[in-house]
């Protein structure tokens, strides 16, 4: 045990066994036969109580370790002068095991308690099995109290320590759920604002360029018109705007091929991962990318997780008509009609984002999802979206 220590239960033990040493001390020196054992027996409690009142001796093992020697001497010569000073080896078996390693204070409370049986017998006494019993059963106890005081320490620094781990686990994950609640919902208003405000508005504008182009030439009504389709472009764009504030922050600061380069680039392979894009990149409506980008990432943490795969691979392909997605591996492969409704596309289930999950993304928007794969034979992940209509590009 490190001296060092100060909880409430060692600074209670510690000073019952210096009362119970300094009780024995005593009762040593009132049935001492002579000044020189009353003398040894001051002295060995003088020692005793400059131990106990040094600061140095409780902040340094090493000069611990000396007060014990000079203490265990005192005895020593005490246990010469006077028999009753054998009671006294019971409280010293503690200081020894107490103040010293184990590698030390079991081989000193072996010879204290040889030390104890030869004073008994060189003192006249009767040599029966209870001679030699008594000092090693309290040496026996002494050991089996310290070590089993320190095993229960050990277990509960242990179990003190797996408390904090799992009260920071907690905080951590409760600020995760945090964020990505808070994800979630901007991208729940972004796509909400998306297909009802910015779309509502769009509409309205087209019907108002209608209702221009059909009006007579000169018509009072022409200039409300115009204003409202002015106030309706306005509008508009500001809902935009409101959209690109929501996007996700890996979209925030560039195209959604850098979003997927750096996602890419940032994974914790194996497999090594690898991006690359093919035509001529399209602005894209926020709503598109954010939903490429999440299926990408959905797709890609099924792949790191389960797929036990040497490479993959997304390509982000830009055509006529429409913009394609493509996450292939070489790993193990799977059966997807055999997967359950909450699986993920690189394997076995998935932590929350599956197949349907991706497969709803992809669809909201008026796209295809689908997945091939086979046990050895690897997976891929293709999704499409067609293009929207000019008027809803965003």
């Amino acid at each position: 045990m490190d001296v060092r220590q100060h909880s409430p239960v060692v600074v209670t033990l510690r000073l019952c066994l210096y009362a119970l040493f300094a009780g024995l001390l005593a009762l040593a020196a009132i049935r001492a036969e002579g000044p020189a054992a009353v003398a040894a027996a001051a002295v060995t409690g003088a020692v005793l109580a400059w131990g106990v009142l040094s600061p140095a001796v409780h902040r340094s093992r090493r000069r611990a370790a000396v007060w014990l020697g000079a203490l265990s001497l005192c005895w020593l010569v005490l246990l010469v002068l006077s028999p009753d000073a054998l009671w006294a080896a019971f409280p010293l078996y503690f200081l020894q095991l107490h103040l010293l390693p184990a590698r030390w204070g079991l081989p000193a409370v072996g010879a204290t308690a040889a030390a104890a049986i030869a004073g008994f017998v060189g003192h006249g006494g009767q040599v029966t099995p209870g001679a030699f019993i008594g000092p090693l059963l309290g040496a026996g106890v002494a050991v089996a109290t310290v070590l089993g005081y320190e095993a229960l320490y050990r277990e509960s620094e242990r179990r003190r320590e797996l408390i904090e781990e799992l009260v920071a686990t907690r905080a951590e994950l409760a600020g995760a759920e945090r964020t990505a609640g808070t994800l979630a919902e901007r991208e729940r208003l972004a796509r909400e604002i998306h297909d009802t405000l910015a779309q509502g508005l769009s509409s309205i504008q087209l019907l108002l360029r209608a209702a221009q182009r059909v009006l007579p030439e000169g018509s009072p009504a022409a200039g409300h018109i115009e204003q409202a389709r002015a106030t309706a472009q306005d509008n508009l764009a500001e809902a935009r705007r409101f959209v690109h504030a929501l996007t996700p922050p890996d979209l925030e600061h560039g195209s959604l091929a850098g979003a997927l380069e750096r996602l890419c680039s940032g994974a914790a392979g194996p497999p090594a991962v690898r991006f690359s894009v093919s035509g001529t990149p399209a602005e894209l409506p926020t709503p598109y990318e954010v939903a490429l980008l999440r299926i990408a990432q959905s797709a890609l943490g099924n792949t790191l997780r389960h797929a036990g795969a040497g490479r993959a691979e997304i390509t982000l392909s830009f055509m006529d008509t429409s913009v394609a997605l493509d996450v292939v591996d070489d790993g193990v492969g799977f059966v997807p009609a055999a997967v359950p409704a909450r699986a993920g596309a690189g394997g076995p289930v998935d932590g929350g984002f599956g197949l349907p999950a991706m497969r709803a993304r992809a669809e909201a928007l008026g796209g295809t999802f689908a997945v091939e794969s086979a046990p050895g034979q690897g997976t891929a992940v293709a999704v499409t979206l067609p293009y929207p209509a000019r008027e809803d590009r965003a």
